[in-house]
């Protein structure tokens, strides 16, 4: 049962880094789910996730206050409206009843992205 945890812990991994490049693909719940499964498949596993520089901030950012810091906030946002807009003008650009949607889903992610609660000091 191991090796079933170790290789869906990679899968949700894999997941969570292209959610990093991907709008609506989520990182931190993959991360999260990793972390899970790296602990009962691997020690080894779970310490390397955990004190990675990228992906061990972030689980433990949110597992110390279910917080994302402002400088994550503006990134996500930043790269999340750049891909949105390029989709309403490219992909949708003859499709008004979809570009309200991908405007109205960008600006329901935008609150919700700026309404979580800072890191604490």
């Amino acid at each position: 049962m191991k090796i079933v945890y170790a290789v869906l812990g990679w899968l949700s991994l894999v997941l969570g880094v292209l959610g990093i490049f991907l709008p609506l693909l989520p990182t931190t719940p993959f991360l999260l789910l990793s972390a899970a499964l790296f602990a009962k498949s691997s020690d080894k596993l779970y310490n390397w996730l955990m004190e990675h520089e990228v992906f061990g901030k972030i689980i433990r950012t949110y597992w110390e206050g279910n917080s994302i810091p402002l400088k994550v906030k503006i990134g996500a946002v930043t790269l999340f409206w750049c891909t949105i807009l390029i989709s309403v003008f490219t992909v949708a650009s003859d499709k008004w009843w979809l570009q309200l949607i991908l405007i109205s889903f960008a600006i329901g992610a935008t609150v919700y992205v700026f309404t979580q609660k800072p890191p604490k000091k």
